[in-house]
């Protein structure tokens, strides 16, 4: 158990755009050389990528935060800032990522070998070299990188099986699976011998079909009770449910109740009793089981679910029964993927992102582009102060400042910089 792991928190942030840089071309003989500053280079990004080889998410127990490797600055001679390295997050086949906050799904992994852009790196800024113009030959500024924002998110490993074998904890589930496939579960005669999920593959007819053992669930699964909350997760992509019961009633309950307390487990966690269903009646070799069997017979009837006697121990009745599994599974939809519903990735940039509030007779502006902005502007240089004016008023500063009743000398807060207002 403590080697399983299906839910984690990771924190991930892709790479810092490396700033511009401000430098003016010297060499001899050249008394007035222009700017030369290079641009920064773009930061690292984050992929994710489904590795076959990983089953659990151990590893995000002992690492939990990732960062992408910034982009550095720019520098003299038009030189480019070097790109930051990219970073690649490996996840088990079949994790789904959530955002921490939102809870809405940002990701689904669960295509073997998947590789996808996550998170973009930062653009990186422009060097002086770009602000040169005809009136402005000697620009002493330039823009820095863009920042990138920490992201958390919730990772859960949804098991990716076409089959999964559901039934309340000591029927047989883990024999069965020893029994059709090469896996080699732990197999006890108490309850919860079974404490992950373990998958096993049934080779028949030139065809893989993949079985998933789920851990025995009980009343009030849905709701916590037992390991329910933790593997109820491992059906939602199950194609096919085999849902075992004791048909000998060996430990002394009804088989048919079991089986009707289960579905019903599986109908409150969200709609799973609704998934098809094969019966699968386990232990006949023990003797008295046919009144049991025949009221099982007729129950499933009512639901429209085929019956089928087995005895795991004895190794009979799985011929017809994998059969059946296989031409089922030619008419049902291939895996459940879970559709993204939000992007994780940095919104880009955008130029009219800012608001202005009045407090205490003083104009605040904020906003990432205004904090952008700020980054970009040398106050000692007139005329990046200028190139500063303009931008506000291009960008609509200027006009939303009046409309919210700014007036000439108004006091105008941009971060930690103050400004008279000015019309």
């Amino acid at each position: 158990m403590g080697n399983f792991v299906d839910r984690a928190k990771i924190t991930c942030k892709a790479g810092n755009g490396g700033d511009g840089c401000v430098s003016f071309h010297r060499e001899k003989f050249v008394q007035n050389g222009g700017p030369d500053g290079g641009d920064g280079g773009k930061g690292g990004d984050i992929y994710l990528y489904a590795d076959p080889n990983m089953h659990t998410l151990l590893d995000f127990r002992f690492k939990s935060k990732f960062t992408a490797e910034n982009g550095g600055n720019g520098s003299a001679g038009r030189c480019k800032g070097k790109s930051g390295e990219d970073l690649v997050i490996k996840l088990p086949v079949g994790t789904v990522l959530r955002d921490d906050e939102s809870g809405a799904i940002v990701a689904d992994m669960d295509q073997a070998e998947e590789k996808r852009l996550f998170l973009r790196g930062g653009r990186g800024g422009w060097g002086n070299m770009h602000f040169a113009t005809p009136t402005r030959q000697a620009p002493n500024f330039a823009k820095p990188g863009f920042k990138t924002n920490i992201h958390t998110f919730q990772l859960e490993l949804k098991t990716i099986a076409d089959v999964g074998l559901v039934g309340y904890p000591n029927v047989g589930k883990s024999t069965i699976l020893s029994t059709v496939t090469a896996a080699k579960p732990k197999i006890a005669n108490y309850h919860f011998t079974t404490l992950t999920p373990n998958l096993g593959i049934i080779r028949r007819h030139g065809q893989d079909i993949v079985l998933a053992d789920i851990p025995g669930l009980v009343e009030g699964a849905s709701d916590g009770v037992g390991l329910g909350l933790d593997f109820l997760r491992h059906i939602e992509r199950t194609r096919l449910l085999l849902h075992v019961v004791d048909i000998s009633g060996s430990e002394g309950r009804d088989p048919v109740v079991d089986f009707d307390q289960i579905n019903l487990e599986l109908k409150r966690y969200g709609g799973l009793s609704e998934r098809k269903q094969i019966v699968v009646c386990n232990k006949i070799d023990l003797g008295g089981c046919e009144e049991n069997l025949e009221r099982m017979r007729a129950r499933a009837a009512e639901l429209g679910y085929p019956v089928f006697a087995v005895s795991a121990a004895a190794h009979q009745g799985f011929d017809e029964l994998l059969d059946h599994v296989e031409n089922a599974l030619k008419d049902i939809p291939p895996i459940i993927h879970f559709t993204e519903e939000a992007e994780a990735d940095d919104a880009p940039l955008n130029d009219n992102d800012f608001s202005i509030s009045l407090v205490d007779g003083v104009y605040l502006v904020e906003g990432p582009a205004m904090e952008h902005l700020l980054a970009s502007v040398n106050f000692d240089d007139n005329e990046s102060l200028n190139w500063f004016h303009r931008t506000l008023r291009r960008l609509g500063v200027v006009d939303a400042l009046r409309e919210k009743g700014a007036r000439e000398g108004s006091t105008v807060a941009i971060g930690d910089m103050e400004f008279d207002f000015v019309d």
